[in-house]
């Protein structure tokens, strides 16, 4: 099915076509959802029958294929709605939430909740410092097109960080603060971890607890020297993991429990 450059509207599906016509209709929905035609509110499924002039059972099929591509959301009793769209991550560089947020189009703020020097012993082991070393620690709630998308938590050497204290965060990236202050983080270790929201992180979310969150845990260096230890809870129903490999690459091994 060709579908008309600029087509505002449902395209009737081709009843000639070999393609299913529950095929035809997901297409035309997807192109819909792409172009923000259902902002307003998604249909029903009476409605789009008369949209598409096909039976109810292609409808539900069309929607059933949406469901599963995490397009559609509904529930028993729901009205379908439009999903957030997710954002999609590589894994195989280092990467910036921030630069990764703004690259595919999605309106990147942050709530800080904390920026402050503090000290912690755990942190303190993994920056391969003493005890009682003097920290920065940046908290923020990150904020996609205006909706809380992930809990995330920075800790940093103070003697490196110190200049952090003075920035604004509500929009702007760490690691790019970090490169203004003179330290670019050049490598990293990360592990990810798929967990059911407990309450404190929800409410932070906006989600019920128990919902699906991944958990990614960091540690980042700049020449050599651990620079950052990070801890980032992300809504499951907004972000995707992606990476390539080839068999020459690939390996496994046995977690131990142990961080990165």
């Amino acid at each position: 099915m060709t579908v008309p450059t600029g087509l505002v509207g449902p395209l009737t599906p081709d009843r000639s076509s070999p393609v299913p016509l529950w095929s035809q209709v997901g297409d035309d929905l997807r192109r819909r959802i792409r172009a923000g035609e259902f902002a307003p509110g998604f249909p029903g499924e009476l409605t789009l029958t008369e949209e598409y002039e096909v039976s109810r059972h292609t409808i539900r099929e069309a929607l059933r294929v949406l469901r599963a591509e995490g397009l559609v959301v509904s529930g028993r009793g729901r009205t379908s709605i439009v999903a957030a769209p997710r954002v999609r991550q590589r894994l195989d560089s280092l990467y910036s939430l921030f630069d990764s947020l703004e690259a595919q189009g999605i309106v990147q703020d942050s709530i800080v909740l904390r920026l402050s020097t503090t000290t912690n012993a755990t942190v303190a082991a993994y920056l391969e410092l003493p005890a009682d070393a003097d920290l920065v620690v940046l908290e923020r709630v990150r904020l996609a097109d205006g909706e809380p998308f992930a809990l995330d938590t920075s800790w940093m050497p103070a003697d490196l960080a110190a200049p952090l204290l003075q920035r604004d965060f509500t929009h702007s990236g760490l690691y790019a603060e970090l490169k203004r202050a003179g330290i670019v983080i050049d490598a990293a270790t990360e592990r990810v971890t798929a967990l059911a929201a407990p309450r404190h992180i929800a409410e932070h979310l906006s989600v019920p607890a128990g919902s699906p969150v991944f958990s990614i845990e960091r540690r980042a260096a700049s020449g050599g020297r651990a620079s950052e230890w990070r801890e980032t809870f992300v809504r499951g129903d907004r972000f995707v993991l992606e990476s390539s490999w080839d068999q020459r690459s690939a390996y496994v091994t046995a977690s131990t429990g142990a961080s990165p």
